[in-house]
C-alpha cells in the first residue's frame, strides 16, 4: 500500500468550495488548509498508477490550480527496492561503459518533464 502527501493550492476565494469538492470527491482525505489557499491531503493506492490515477481526479477539481506530491511511503515496494540496490553496483553499468556516449545516457530524475504514466508503469514492475 503506497500513501502519499499531496498540498493542493487554489485561491483563497475558491478555498471553501475546493476544501468541499475534495472532501467529497472519494479519492482522498482531507487534513488541513490555511487562509492561502493551500491544502494537505494524503491518497492511497496498491501502487503508483493507482496514485497517479487519483491525482488526475484531484487536478480536474474546478479551482484547483496545482497538486503536488510531497512525501509519498511504500513499505512493500520500499523494501523491493532497498534489495535492488543493495545488490547493484555502487556506480550504474552504464556509467563505466567506454563505448557509450554522453549523449545516449538518459537522465531520468526530472518528474515534471517525465511521462508519470509510463514512469509508473515501469516503477510498479520492479516489485517482487
Amino acid at each position: 500500500m503506497n500513501i502519499s502527501s499531496i498540498i493542493v493550492q487554489t485561491l483563497p476565494k475558491h478555498l471553501d468550495e475546493v476544501v468541499t469538492s475534495l472532501k467529497n470527491c472519494d479519492v482522498c482525505d482531507y487534513h488541513m488548509h490555511d487562509e492561502l489557499g493551500r491544502i494537505i491531503i494524503t491518497i492511497e493506492g496498491k501502487g503508483v498508477q493507482e496514485e497517479l490515477k487519483k491525482l488526475k481526479v484531484i487536478e480536474a477539481i474546478p479551482y484547483v490550480m496545482s497538486a503536488d506530491m510531497q512525501m509519498a511511503y511504500s513499505e512493500d515496494e520500499l523494501s523491493s527496492h532497498m534489495e535492488v540496490l543493495e545488490n547493484a553496483d555502487l556506480v550504474p553499468k552504464v556509467l563505466n561503459d567506454k563505448n557509450i556516449q554522453s549523449h545516449e545516457i538518459v537522465y531520468n530524475g526530472d518528474l515534471k518533464k517525465k511521462d508519470l504514466e509510463g514512469f509508473a508503469r515501469t516503477f510498479d514492475k520492479t516489485g517482487k
